[in-house]
């Protein structure tokens, strides 16, 4: 983890990519206290597709129509 004081971090913010480029935390201090931590982004996951999505789903084994008559049977 690389450590920089407030003035280091607004000084290098002009080119971030080579000031955090070295490390994958910095933290951010002032007179020896942390203020800030700064982390890389993560990237962003790829989204699954819907079939794919649709496929990893249980298929019910009544159909709905039938659970729907029944719970309107029940109301009764």
């Amino acid at each position: 983890m690389k450590e920089l004081t407030i003035r280091e971090a607004r000084e290098g913010l002009s080119h971030p990519e080579a000031m955090f480029a070295d490390t994958e935390e910095v933290l951010v201090v002032r007179r020896g206290e942390p203020v800030a931590r700064i982390l890389p982004v993560e990237p962003r996951r790829k989204a699954r597709s819907l079939r794919d999505f649709l496929a990893s789903q249980p298929m019910q084994s009544v159909p709905s129509e039938v659970l729907l008559a029944e719970e309107r049977e029940d109301r009764c």
